[in-house]
């Protein structure tokens, strides 16, 4: 008997450690996730979609060694309200998350992406910019941008995280990336997989060039300009004639270099004024035309965008090559977005916020040896509400309830399943900086509808025929049979989305506030 009794517990025994190796050898086989996130970068700023304004080499590298999407898209085109997004796989109105402006502090207790990945198992960070008024829930590690109601400034920003603030000194992209690769080197210590998520601030508003790029900054070089820059808006809709976006008048001194940037140290204050001092000098003395002017407004702006781009993509390339040479790799998913596009001068205009193509259309480059074949691209249509659907399905982690997104993966099947699919969006801020008329549209394999619910306007785009939305179609007896089913098709997503029909208040005070810094921001 008690022999028996011995090889029974030897028997158990042998059973349990198998179990417990196949469980580890499970672990170990669920990819590493990294995802690089930046802040307002354009598709036409990414050298891997051709026709940049930039070229950006190591952005690159993700999409050679994996896939394009040609056709991303968010569902509400402004900072805060994309990240909640992107964690929680639910547009705006589900997530609760409606506004930089007034929104509140993210509810970081409901379902998540970090949460999700935490609970089964992986270490998960979250590094950079954060812009969600709030600590960060579901994260091992946070060590997020703080000052400046937590947009931070390029220049030697400050970082909240569980143990306090810390005011550091340095550009941020390289701030972002060597905390972010000293995180990277005690989780790649561990037998859990990781997940990081890596958020650049660049390159958002007021788009600083980083040391190096201040050190070759080149006065006469000169960009294209688009088509439309000098665009004349009257005649179009109310929404767009009211928008406060146009470079000529809304740009101010800060963003295109005639003021000293902001929160440098002496040294860092030569290198600016040894970039822009002399440019300056002549800009002043100049008596430019309102259309010279223009034009000068917007290479100084397009040009500090771009440079601050590559300054960012240089650090990129930094935490890749830690990757790589650590034979991270191999397991790792890593992918690169935005949390929204940006005008670069189309309409005259700067910002975002709006459903027009270079406002809500994204970079998404996505890499993982073995699943994805390198170099590949997809027309598919995909949205933000897409991206924690996708690691989740990818780390074999299923959400407690359902998301808005779908997992992107069965797109990398070798013969993937036909791909159908409408796209809902809307935009909730206003009042709000740009006075951005609030609205909501859907987008299909070839049109556009907007409908502008403040001031009862519509807007109708062919997108074959006019892909930078600048024909409005609607109210044309020939598009009466397509208008009618857009209006179906939006009618579906939004019962689909369970989207409430009233929008939630905003605070008193709000309006008359906003209004009070947009005139500031205009004398600075």
């Amino acid at each position: 008997m008690q022999r028996w009794y011995k090889q029974r517990v030897f028997q158990i025994g042998v059973t349990l450690v198998i179990m417990g190796c196949n469980l580890l050898a499970s672990a170990a086989e669920r990819p590493n996730i990294v995802f690089i996130f930046s802040d307002d970068h354009a598709v036409r700023a990414v050298s891997a979609y051709g026709n940049s304004l930039v070229e950006t080499p190591n952005i690159d590298r993700i999409a050679a060694g994996g896939v394009r999407f040609d056709r991303a898209y968010v569902g509400n085109a402004i900072c805060g309200p994309s990240r909640a997004t992107l964690l929680t796989g639910m547009h705006s109105h589900a997530n609760g998350f409606y506004s930089n402006e007034w929104s509140g502090p993210f509810d970081g207790e409901q379902q998540t992406l970090s949460s999700l990945l935490q609970a089964s198992g992986y270490q998960t960070a979250v590094i950079g910019k954060w812009h969600l008024y709030s600590d960060p829930v579901g994260f091992d590690h946070w060590d997020i941008i703080d000052n400046a109601f937590e947009q931070g400034t390029y220049y030697n920003p400050s970082f909240r995280s569980a143990a306090g603030v810390e005011e550091a000194t340095g550009y941020v992209a390289d701030l972002v990336t060597d905390k972010s690769i000293a995180w990277l080197e005690q989780a790649k210590n561990e037998s859990r997989p990781f997940f990081l998520l890596y958020n650049h601030k660049t390159p958002h508003r007021d788009w600083m060039p980083g040391p190096q790029e201040l050190r070759d900054w080149d006065e006469e070089v000169k960009f294209e300009e688009p088509d439309t820059l000098f665009r004349n808006l009257e005649g179009l809709t109310q929404a767009r004639s009211e928008a406060r976006m146009r470079i000529e008048d809304y740009i101010t001194d800060n963003d295109i270099k005639l003021s000293m940037g902001r929160n440098l140290t002496p040294e860092q204050e030569a290198l600016w004024r040894q970039a822009f001092a002399e440019g300056n000098r002549q800009y002043e003395e100049a008596e430019l035309t309102a259309e010279e002017d223009l034009r000068w407004k917007y290479q100084r702006y397009v040009k500090s965008y771009a440079a601050s781009i590559k300054s960012m993509d240089r650090q990129i390339g930094r935490l890749l090559d830690y990757l790589e040479s650590n034979g991270l790799m191999d397991n790792t998913i890593v992918l690169y977005s935005s949390d929204q596009g940006f005008f670069l001068g189309e309409n005259g205009w700067f910002d975002k916020r709006w459903m027009d193509e270079v406002s809500s259309q994204v970079p998404l480059l996505m890499e993982w040896k073995g699943h994805i074949k390198p170099g590949t691209t997809s027309d598919a249509l995909v949205q933000n509400i897409d991206f924690a659907p996708t690691l989740l399905a990818a780390a074999g982690v299923k959400p407690t309830t359902p998301m808005h997104g779908v997992s992107l993966l069965p797109l990398f099947e070798p013969e993937p399943k036909p791909w159908h699919r409408d796209l809902y969006y809307h935009f909730y801020e206003n009042p709000g900086f740009h006075g951005v008329a609030r609205h909501y549209g859907v987008r299909t394999e070839r049109y556009k509808l907007v409908y502008y619910y403040q001031n009862d306007e519509w807007e109708l785009f062919d997108l074959v025929t006019d892909p930078a939305d600048q024909v409005n179609l609607y109210g044309k007896p020939e598009y009466d049979a397509i208008t009618k089913d857009l209006k179906q098709r939006l009618a579906k997503l939004r019962a689909q989305y369970q989207v409430p029909e009233t929008d939630p208040e905003v605070p008193w005070y709000h309006g008359p506030a906003i209004r009070a810094v947009e005139q500031l921001m205009k004398w600075m």
